[in-house]
This record gives C-alpha cells, sequence and structure tokens, in this order.
C-alpha cells in the first residue's frame, strides 16, 4: 500500500517539475513558414510560439521567419539547424541577453532595439558580435563559416583571431581549426570556398524572404542562382514567331482586285454607241455597194432611187407645159 502511495508522490513531483519548462514563455514567434520547420514539439506554424532553449530545423528545402520581442528578425534557410541558447529580458522591451547557437545551414540576422552588445551568435568556427547589424552567415557540415555584412558592423572572432567587418558586402571565412580568411568583398567564388552552391541562398535569390528582412542583401550574388536554372523563362521568341509572318498574308492583296474590272467598258458602253450595230440605219454605206450592182444584181438601191427622182422630176415639167399649153389657147379663142 506504502509502495503505491510513494509511486504515486514520484509521479506528481516528475510532473510538477515538468511544467515550468512546458509553459516556458514565449519569446517570439514565427511570421513565415514555408515546407516544414519544425521545433521540439513538432511542426511549427505561422504565429507558433517560440522558447528559451527550443531548436528549430527546417527541411531541405524549408524556410521560417521568426520575430523576437525586443524586434529582432531571425530567417532559417533550408538543410538548417539552430538552438535558442539564452534569452534574458530586462524591465523594458529590450533584451539583457540574446544568444543563439547555429550549429548548421544558413541565416539571415537583423538586431532589434536591444544594445548591440546584447546580441550573440555561437557558431562551431567562432562567435560573431554584432554591433547594430544585418548579416547572413552560413555554417556547413565541418563546421566552416562565412559571414557577410550587409548593414551596421560586425566582428568574427575564432581560434585564430578576430575579423572586423566594417564595409557592406564585406566577408570572412573560418573554419574550427583557426583557420581564417582576411575580410574582403563577397563574390560568387566563395561558393566554391564553401564548397556547396546552395550556400548563401538568400543572397543569391535561390530563397526569396518576405517582408523588410527580403529588402536586404544583393552584393552582386544573384548571378550564380544555381537552383533558379529550371525557373528562367524560355526566350519568348516562339510565341511572336507566328505573328511576324506578315509579309505572306500581304501576297494576298492583289486578289482583292475583281476580275470584272477588264469588262467594265463592256457593260458601261451601251451597244448603240458601237458601229457595228449602226451599218444598216447608214445609206451612204449601201450606195457604195449600188455602184457596183450594175450588172442587174439586187441592190441597186442607189440608182433605184435617182431614177424615181427623176420620174418625179419629169411628171412635174410635164405639168407645167400643161398649164402653160393652156394659157396659151385661151389667150388665142380671146384673139378671135
Amino acid at each position: 500500500m506504502w509502495g503505491r502511495r510513494s509511486l504515486l508522490q514520484a509521479l506528481c513531483l516528475v510532473i510538477a517539475g515538468a511544467q515550468p519548462a512546458l509553459t516556458a514563455e514565449a519569446v517570439g514567434q514565427a511570421v513565415v513558414i514555408k515546407t516544414e520547420v519544425t521545433g521540439q514539439s513538432g511542426p511549427i506554424e505561422v504565429d507558433t510560439s517560440v522558447h528559451r532553449n527550443q531548436r528549430i530545423k527546417t527541411s531541405p528545402s524549408g524556410l521560417g521567419q521568426f520575430l523576437f520581442r525586443d524586434g529582432t528578425k531571425l530567417a532559417v534557410g533550408w538543410g538548417s539547424s539552430v538552438v535558442i541558447d539564452k534569452y534574458v529580458f530586462d524591465d523594458s522591451q529590450s533584451v539583457k541577453k540574446l544568444t543563439i547557437r547555429a550549429a548548421k545551414g544558413t541565416f539571415r540576422w537583423v538586431s532589434g532595439s536591444s544594445n548591440s552588445s546584447a546580441y550573440q551568435i555561437l557558431t562551431p568556427a567562432g562567435t560573431i558580435g554584432v554591433r547594430g547589424t544585418a548579416f547572413d552567415f552560413y555554417v556547413g557540415p565541418d563546421g566552416t563559416t562565412a559571414v557577410v555584412l550587409l548593414n551596421g558592423a560586425a566582428r568574427f572572432c575564432g581560434p585564430g583571431g578576430c575579423r572586423q567587418l566594417q564595409q557592406r558586402c564585406d566577408c570572412v571565412v573560418a573554419k574550427p581549426n583557426g583557420n581564417m580568411s582576411a575580410a574582403r568583398r563577397v563574390d560568387p567564388s566563395i561558393l566554391d570556398t564553401l564548397g556547396n552552391p546552395r550556400a548563401l541562398p538568400f543572397l543569391s535569390g535561390n530563397q526569396r524572404l518576405a517582408g523588410g528582412i527580403g529588402m536586404l542583401g544583393g552584393c552582386n550574388m544573384a548571378s550564380v542562382a544555381p537552383e533558379r536554372k529550371d525557373r528562367t523563362r524560355p526566350p519568348p521568341a516562339v510565341a511572336p514567331a507566328p505573328q511576324r509572318q506578315d509579309p505572306p498574308q500581304r501576297q494576298a492583296e492583289p486578289q482583292k482586285e475583281r476580275p470584272n474590272k477588264p469588262d467594265k467598258p463592256h457593260h458601261d458602253k451601251p451597244h448603240h454607241d458601237r458601229p457595228h450595230h449602226d451599218e444598216p440605219d447608214r445609206p451612204d454605206k449601201h450606195e457604195g455597194h449600188g455602184r457596183h450592182d450594175d450588172d442587174g444584181k439586187p441592190g441597186n438601191h442607189g440608182e433605184d432611187h435617182r431614177d424615181h427622182d427623176r420620174d418625179h422630176s419629169g411628171h412635174r415639167d410635164h405639168g407645167h407645159d400643161n398649164d402653160r399649153n393652156h394659157d396659151r389657147g385661151r389667150n388665142f379663142n380671146r384673139g378671135r
């Protein structure tokens, strides 16, 4: 009997001790989630709270953007793992200490309203000190770390010493064994140095961020973008090709001339204007034929008309002679 009571008391103590961890104060929340982002308690969704000591992981194509209470912004790219190591509030909305531990992957950091000395980013190759800063950083599988400054200033310190980043697009590459490059302007060759074309995807444009945090970047790294080759638009010569073949359509313009244009004189001129229809009505042409028909052939219309006129003229002359003879007779009788 007493053994069971002791067991129940022990379970109650365990549960009571676990409750503070389950009800830990939220230090920020997720504002953008793409593909798959998980925490210790499962998948993280938009507006999900994040807590101190929580590990955040992203899938090979995942992306998460987080906003902390003091305004600090953290973007976690694909294949990444990061732990919110320390988060200590002061009396205001700023923090006394905010430390994150980046195990691997690619990130973008934008400082909030807290003092620069409150921020610290730990990597396998060294520590990034923040000075009112925005920067991208990458942690490879072997711990090799690259930092590219976007705004403000930063300092990277490792076993091989410290490097100051003061100019926009300055970068440094460090290894866990202490080897560290000098600060210089970043260029696409850094991807060969890191041995990963997917490194620094926010600069190359392989992953796009939302909001003001996505407006930073560039540094002439967008020309690389190996993951976006399949998104390149094909040349726009295929669609306009049929539209440019207008000259063959212009060859059809002569067909617009109607074939009845040559026949217009036939319809425009009346039939009575043509000479061959008027030939039977013109006597001068028939007179020529009558002159050739003196051998008695029919059709001597010209000579017939002239003989007829002679007959009529002769008849008129005989009439006048009769009148004259009648007058002479009357005069003779009067004389007798």
